[in-house]
């Protein structure tokens, strides 16, 4: 994955030029509207607000949504339909149209950055650094408040597992892992004048990761990140490079081995670790644990084409849905249900196409392919239709498949077509002459 370690510039890729000062405003924006995302403690939080405000000005001034996006806008215009037919199955419908605004609003973001992203291809280089220093300051406010190490900390964790500027440790822990993957690749593959920072930095994040306490984020890490390495590994250029980055996995695995050792001579973290290490929670089985809950789901849908209006699911069952399958079918109904199931599909399908074709935004296509599979996964025991980096994810990818489409249109050869020689041109053909 050498090749995408070389960030290219606007011109290379077509991109329409913009003034100076313009395109500076604009890509500081965009790096606060993605750095914001690692503090939603509250809602609306200062991210919705502020990203709002640039979808607003974007539009205002002319965006247009490219070819190559409109089938994502398409999905998610269906998908939310199904949301605003299913909210009038319910006496309070107004409580299932604001829900069904909030996933109208995420989808959205994920359409702007495919978009923003396909502008300007180094804005992806921008977007994870902005990604990073998010989670590294949310990891932080998480780790003083686990060890109760300033007064009022607390509010940072929940249920004695750290969160940050998050409502739910559920959520924190997979916010992590596309930086963390991020970190890995600039540690093994960008100056090494920066890899003490960027250790350190990746040291914070498994560290919050870990008190997370969240087996979905933790199966997401380390499958992520098996998955992450294995395709540096293929796709490294020389047998030596090769043998560096198994080298350098083994030496990390023991890195982490040390700190999870570490870490579980604490009794506070042995005894949640140990709890929280079960493949089954109490709340998973039973006759009405998750796993049921979630069959009863697919059985009420038989009945219910249109839905049952959104959150309904959790006041009949007592416990939401759990499974993003169950909530499209329940919240949005058949109609959502299938859209959100093409989505899916064609966002798997699309970028594993391109996830080895040697391009300067590979490595951010990358991570952002494995970390969507994964939530797709995890999809299946927890809901993750609003989580904000999950629709972000999905606008990387789509931004990345926009810009192969581009550069497969600028890079096609031309078809030669023979050429004919002129008749004028031609040489005259002598005959030799006969022997008398």
């Amino acid at each position: 994955m050498n090749a995408h370690a070389a960030t290219a510039d606007s011109g290379r890729l077509g991109v329409r030029p913009n003034g100076l000062p313009a395109k500076w405003l604009a890509d500081r924006a965009i790096w606060l509207a993605v750095f914001l995302g690692g503090f939603v403690i509250f809602e609306p939080a200062p991210y919705e607000l502020f990203l709002a405000m640039l979808l607003a000005i974007w539009a205002l001034s002319g965006m247009r949504i490219p070819r190559p996006v409109i089938p994502l806008l398409i999905m998610f215009c269906l998908f939310e339909t199904g949301g605003v037919i299913s909210s009038f199955q319910i006496g309070d419908w107004g409580r299932g149209i604001r829900y069904v605004a909030v996933s109208s609003f995420l989808a959205l973001s994920s359409v702007f950055f495919a978009i923003v992203i396909l502008e300007d291809m180094g804005r992806l280089r921008l977007i994870f650094r902005a990604y990073v220093v998010s989670a590294v300051i949310t990891t932080m406010l998480g780790i003083i408040g686990y060890f109760h190490a300033l007064p009022g900390f607390d509010i940072f964790t929940r249920y004695d597992r750290a969160m940050g500027a998050f409502q739910d440790p559920n959520v924190f822990g997979p916010f992590l892992v596309p930086p963390s993957l991020y970190l890995i690749y600039g540690i093994l593959n960008r100056s090494p004048s920066m890899a003490p920072i960027r250790i350190g930095a990746l040291i914070v994040l498994l560290l919050g990761l870990f008190l997370a306490f969240s087996r979905a984020a933790w199966g997401l890490f380390f499958v992520g990140a098996a998955v992450f390495y294995l395709l540096l590994i293929i796709d490294a250029p020389t047998a030596r490079e090769r043998l560096k980055y198994i080298a350098l996995a083994v030496l990390g695995v023991a890195v982490l081995t040390i700190m999870l050792m570490v870490a579980l001579h604490f009794d506070a973290v042995y005894s949640l670790f140990e709890q929280r290490f079960k493949a089954v929670q109490d709340y998973d089985s039973g006759r009405i644990g998750r796993f049921a809950r979630h069959l009863l789901g697919y059985e009420l849908s038989l009945t219910k084409p249109l839905g049952i209006g959104p959150l309904e699911f959790g006041y009949i069952f007592g416990e939401d849905t759990h499974n993003n399958f169950v909530k499209a079918l329940m919240d949005y109904g058949w109609l959502g249900f299938f859209s959100w199931v093409t989505m899916n599909v064609w966002t798997l399908v699309a970028g594993f196409k391109l996830l080895f074709r040697r391009r300067p935004w590979q490595i951010y296509l990358s991570i952002a392919y494995i970390v969507f599979f994964g939530h797709v996964l995890i999809g299946n025991v927890i809901d993750t239709d609003h989580w904000r980096h999950f629709y972000l994810m999905i606008g990387i990818i789509w931004g990345c498949i926009a810009l192969e489409e581009r550069w497969q249109r600028e890079h096609r050869p031309q078809m030669r077509r023979p050429q004919l020689m002129p008749v004028s041109a031609a040489k005259p053909i002598h005959k030799r002459p006969a022997s008398a």
